[in-house]
């Protein structure tokens, strides 16, 4: 019967190394956590970061006969006009003061938003 379990032994001992070298591995910050692309928001034009993002978050409510808040946005003077009053950064920062948009649902991605500010501080230009 002794003979038997030591027998049984190098199995044994081979199944818990088994086990244990299955549990360890290495995990890498950068491989389980990666950074967020880079936010660019340097030469932003109008055309190709601020008209998709406000055409796709503000015109649906801010354009037609009759825009929510009687404010549009559905074309580049309007934009500008927003932005020149301070209404478009304000709303879509939720700064205090300012009706935070888009209504009722969350701030857009904050790349989004320096992109829109940079392109105001830079003048606004429909590039």
């Amino acid at each position: 019967m002794i003979n038997q379990n030591i027998r049984k032994v190098p199995s044994i001992i081979a199944i818990v190394l088994l086990a244990f070298l299955q549990s360890c591995y290495y995990d890498n910050v950068e491989d389980l956590y990666p950074s967020p692309p880079s936010c660019d928001t340097t030469n932003v034009s109008y055309s190709d970061e601020v008209w998709p993002v406000i055409s796709s978050n503000c015109t649906g409510c801010h354009s037609g006969g009759a825009p929510s808040g009687n404010v549009s946005l559905e074309n580049y003077d309007d934009i500008v006009r927003a932005a020149n009053n301070g209404s478009l950064l304000g709303t879509i920062k939720h700064e205090n003061g300012w009706s935070p948009m888009p209504k009722g649902g969350g701030k857009l991605p904050d790349c989004d938003i320096a992109k829109i500010e940079s392109w105001v501080n830079a003048g606004t230009k429909d590039n």
